[in-house]
């Protein structure tokens, strides 16, 4: 399986720009993840060590994000929130963020083997 390509992609109708493909190609699959994992603990809410909307919102700035809406960051909570809790834990938002990057959703097979092949 190829790696993904090493340029951001964009999304036009969201303004968003998607660099974890980058980060991918430079960090590999484990460093990848690792970093998910930092931008997890910089946006969780440290008592309950999940994100909740208050925490993503108070937090959101220190990775880029203070331009998105109220709204916006409700509808990230709710997206990842598989188990129904109104939170992310630190396995929702890791595949939250492969999800919202479509380049690393094709190639996610490619990091997931060579973070098991370590």
């Amino acid at each position: 399986m190829a790696k993904p390509s090493a340029s951001a992609s964009a999304n036009p109708s969201s303004g968003f720009e998607d660099f974890l493909p980058i980060m991918a190609n430079k960090l590999g699959g484990e460093g990848l993840i690792g970093e998910l994992c930092n931008g997890f603990k910089l946006l969780m809410d440290s008592e309950k060590e999940v994100i909740t909307f208050d925490s993503l919102k108070k937090n959101s700035a220190l990775l880029g994000l203070q331009d998105l809406s109220d709204d916006d960051l409700r509808c990230m909570v709710k997206e990842g929130d598989f188990d129904g809790d109104g939170a992310l834990n630190q396995m929702e938002f890791c595949v939250l963020m492969f999800r919202l990057s479509p380049e690393l959703m094709e190639a996610s097979g490619f990091f997931l083997e060579e973070a098991f092949a370590t």
